[in-house]
């Protein structure tokens, strides 16, 4: 057994520790609660955007939407994976760059490079993969017009034929405990697949349909990656408050369980120190 010295520094550093723990739960879920607003108001409107799109598609004769739906044999493909800029937050960015990595094998034998939004992904990925960049300077300042720069990025890097594929793989937030692992086609944009009958005779379209269309796609592709980044904030603040959560229950249990060791220890110690006085009390009795 342990000395008591030793387990009074144990019980000092572990509650420490729980301090710490409990301070980064409580920090992660104020933040989860605006994150959670933002993704929570933003879905509808992105939800709608491509409904929209969709309709508009749907009623058209033809390949509409350019250069974005241009199907080319898949030689090169670009994984965008999102992850966090830190860690303490579960598996959080171990389920999305284990998702990677399963998406690279799945392209064997094509050219796959990865494109990094965080730094714990980029981090992990850049020692066994090519990753050709890494935007984690996004979450020190998460707009939308500096998610819509990097879809610019993105959506030139297919244009030019540079990539015949691109996906995003992210966290998708459902709750503080859950977080689910998406993998989304970015580019080209999926063909449209709906079983509704739609009917446009009430709306006038100007200057066109297909001139609405082509307007309707960068704004759905910029704002499909900013859902994705704001998707997979909210997740990382829901993992990271449900982990320091855990680790706070812990660090508690280890800590009275380290109490009751102290506890018995002392009181050992205590007991042997009675016997040796009344053992020497005895010899010197007799």
């Amino acid at each position: 057994m342990a000395n008591l010295k030793e387990i009074r520094n144990r019980i000092t550093s572990v509650s420490s520790t729980m301090q710490i723990t409990s301070a980064m739960k409580m920090v992660s879920a104020a933040k989860l609660k605006k994150a959670q607003d933002a993704i929570t108001a933003m879905r509808p409107y992105a939800e709608k955007l491509t409904e929209l799109l969709q309709n508009l598609s749907a009623t058209l004769d033809g390949e509409i939407g350019g250069e974005f739906t241009i199907q080319r044999e898949i030689k090169k493909v670009l994984l965008v994976v999102i992850t966090s800029n830190r860690g303490l937050a579960g598996a959080f960015n171990t389920n999305a760059i284990k998702e990677a990595k399963s998406r690279v094998e799945f392209y064997t034998g094509k050219q796959v490079d990865i494109f990094a939004i965080g730094k714990k992904g980029n981090d992990v990925l850049s020692k066994t993969h090519s990753v050709v960049d890494n935007q984690s300077v996004v979450f020190d300042d998460l707009t939308f017009d500096a998610v819509a720069k990097i879809a610019d990025t993105l959506t030139e890097k297919f244009v030019s034929g540079e990539y015949d594929k691109i996906e995003l793989i992210y966290n998708q937030f459902k709750n503080a405990a859950t977080q689910i692992v998406q993998t989304e086609q970015f580019l080209p944009l999926a063909p449209i697949k709906s079983d509704l009958t739609v009917s446009t005779g009430d709306y006038i379209f100007e200057p066109s349909k297909e001139g609405i269309v082509l307007t309707l796609i960068p704004k759905s592709l910029k704002t499909q990656l900013y859902k994705g980044i704001r998707d997979s904030f909210a997740s990382e603040h829901g993992a990271r408050m449900t982990a320091m959560h855990k680790a706070t229950d812990n660090a508690t249990e280890m800590r009275n369980q380290l109490k009751l060791t102290y506890n018995k220890a002392r009181q050992a110690s205590i007991t042997n120190e009675i016997l040796e006085i009344v053992g020497g009390a005895e010899a010197l009795n007799g």
